[in-house]
């Protein structure tokens, strides 16, 4: 089953994504890399063409950082054979506000995108500027094993050219408190909680929704096996070819 709606390696790297990926992994392959190693990977003349050709005229700036994650992370989601994993309004709301962590973790969990319903979750992306709608994250495991990689994708709309991203790294935060006391994912909106909306305050705490995402998936693979309806649609496109 297709996601319901374009992701955001659709808008990006739809079109050219078997022509220059493969390319990638050629090179990995003929170096010995792990692809997980972002400074290796980025290193690579095909990855470096990749992102000069991404990138604007009037260049990026800092920004140069967030579209190199964002290549990483597509390239990842590409091998991964463009995993999704769509989450329920029920579901996304069980796992904002009731989860409870096992401590459990996908067995050599590969790359996906985790898409949420659309203008659910808000974040105020850029200090000032007004919140933007979540459209999703892109999650992986690090090299060694024992972090996550999240990059959130937001503010995606039909009239605006591009999105905005936001990368968290880490292993999973402990005794996560939000510093004016009120509850993680809590809506910061005026009129949020009524409207039955969520917020994310701060990369600890998209940190922590990749690991929820990542323990939700851990402890449903038997439950999928099974046929059971957990409120979560997984989606995988073809292999891709060399």
């Amino acid at each position: 089953m297709s996601p319901s709606r374009p992701t955001p390696f659709d808008l990006v790297f739809g079109q050219s994504a078997q022509e220059v990926f493969p390319k990638i992994r050629l090179a990995l392959e003929h170096v010995g890399h792990d692809a997980r190693d972002r400074d290796r990977f980025l290193m690579l003349r095909e990855v470096v063409l990749l992102v000069r050709e991404l990138r604007p005229e009037e260049g990026l700036g800092e920004g140069i950082d967030q579209l190199a994650a964002l290549v990483h992370h597509a390239y990842l989601h590409w091998v991964a054979e463009e995993r999704v994993i769509e989450l329920t309004l029920e579901r996304l709301t069980a796992v904002l506000r009731t989860f409870t962590a096992t401590g459990a973790t996908a067995e050599d969990p590969s790359a996906y995108y985790a898409q949420v319903p659309q203008h659910r979750v808000w974040a105020e992306v850029i200090p000032g500027h007004p919140p933007e709608p979540l459209d999703g994250y892109f999650v992986h495991s690090t090299l060694e094993g024992a972090a996550l990689r999240v990059l959130g994708v937001f503010g995606i709309h039909p009239d605006r050219e591009g999105f905005s991203v936001v990368e968290a790294i880490g292993p999973r935060p402990l005794a996560l408190v939000r510093a004016d006391g009120t509850e993680l994912f809590s809506p910061t909106l005026t009129g949020g909680k009524a409207a039955g909306l969520f917020s994310i305050s701060g990369e600890e705490e998209l940190l922590d929704l990749g690991w929820r995402t990542q323990e939700l998936e851990a402890g449903s693979w038997e439950r999928r096996a099974r046929g059971s309806e957990l409120g979560v649609a997984g989606s995988q496109r073809p292999a891709p070819s060399s």
